[in-house]
């Protein structure tokens, strides 16, 4: 334990950083400048993130101490508190970022950062369903709940922000990149071809599960690319079509009927690329949509505990792949709409700016 001063001045220097205003970039920023990926242009963006990563990590930690309904003394959300504290002092002791081996270092140490993060998302998820168990379950949930909501939002939104910055700066550093690939960006996405991988990967999830899984087709141009960053685009397409799969193995598991495959259309238009996962796997009750989106839902009967898995690999996870496939989504600048015919079906409509030029939103 840090002694009583030590503490005190760790807790006033993160109230002053995380009063300070975040920068926010966009894609097309991070494109251009990352094109380059010369000395200067690495010690430029490490001294950027010197400054940006403390302010938005403060802002974080700052938020997980006050939460409501005693969330916060939870024993997962303290441990997630104490990442977040132990990567904002080992930046604020990190010496100012002057030459090529001062960035060098800083790279280590931001990779670092980046692995003690990991499994935020599975320890918050843990929190949230220790609070539930305390509420006495869903049905129970008193009012003011929402704020909770509205803290994973800015929470997980603000996540996404920080491991784009540090992936993105320490993917510059690839001496071989592939051609096209600029950071975690990939400038000439396919996104037929993360259409197909993450629809294979889910139907190997799938299988496992349920000893079968329904086909998956896959319509749009082979040949049309665009700008994306292919690991964000790789976990919404799974988490759909995962949820996709599963609604329609339970629906037809133990019917005569052939189960009807997953349909995905990719849709190339001027302003968005359109991705819609359309399956016929009984749909969601009207009453039901607006929980969809809420991280205090979850259909998995045992979530995963600390010890399982990371995230996204059970059919049914924490209760937070949808809520977050769209702030991925949202991150630049697009959004993911849900829309359900109960009785047969659901469509998911992802929409990705084509555009690039919306800066991340900052919460």
């Amino acid at each position: 334990m840090a002694s009583e001063p030590v503490a005190r001045a760790v807790a006033e220097e993160l109230a002053r950083w995380g009063g300070m205003r975040q920068t926010g970039v966009s894609l097309r920023y991070m494109t251009e400048f990352g094109a380059r990926p010369t000395d200067r242009n690495l010690l430029l963006s490490a001294q950027f993130l010197h400054k940006e990563l403390p302010i938005r990590i403060a802002r974080r930690a700052l938020d997980l101490e006050s939460l409501p309904f005693g969330l916060s003394k939870k024993p997962a959300v303290l441990k997630v508190r104490d990442w977040y504290l132990d990567s904002f002092r080992d930046i604020r002791y990190f010496p100012e970022v002057r030459s090529q081996e001062d960035e060098l270092a800083f790279t280590q140490m931001i990779k670092m950062i980046r692995v003690r993060h990991a499994n935020v998302v599975p320890t918050m998820a843990l929190g949230v369903q220790q609070l539930k168990k305390d509420l006495g379950g869903t049905k129970a949930f008193p009012s003011g709940i929402e704020e909770i909501h509205q803290f994973l939002d800015r929470f997980y939104m603000s996540r996404i922000g920080i491991r784009m910055l540090i992936g993105q700066h320490v993917g510059l550093h690839d001496p071989d990149p592939e051609p096209g690939v600029i950071g975690l960006i990939n400038t000439r996405l396919s996104p037929m071809q993360v259409a197909r991988l993450a629809s294979e990967d889910a139907r190997a999830i799938c299988m496992r599960e349920y000893g079968s899984a329904p086909d998956v087709n896959i319509y749009g141009d082979p040949d049309f690319t665009f700008p994306y960053v292919i690991t964000h685009l790789h976990l919404m397409m799974f988490e759909l079509v995962k949820n996709s799969l599963r609604a329609v193995q339970e629906r037809f598991m133990d019917s005569d009927k052939h189960a009807p495959p997953v349909r995905i259309i990719v849709a190339d238009g001027a302003e968005d690329v359109t991705i819609k996962i359309s399956d016929e796997g009984g749909g969601i009750p009207r009453s039901g949509l607006p929980r969809i989106f809420t991280y205090l839902y979850s259909t998995a009967e045992h979530p995963p505990d600390l010890d399982g898995h990371n995230e996204g690999v059970t059919m049914a996870g924490y209760g937070c792949g949808l809520p977050i496939s769209r702030l991925y989504a949202r991150y630049f600048g697009g959004d993911l709409q849900i829309i359900s015919m109960e009785g047969y079906g659901t469509d998911a409509y992802l929409h990705l700016s084509r555009l690039g030029d919306s800066e991340e939103p900052l919460p």
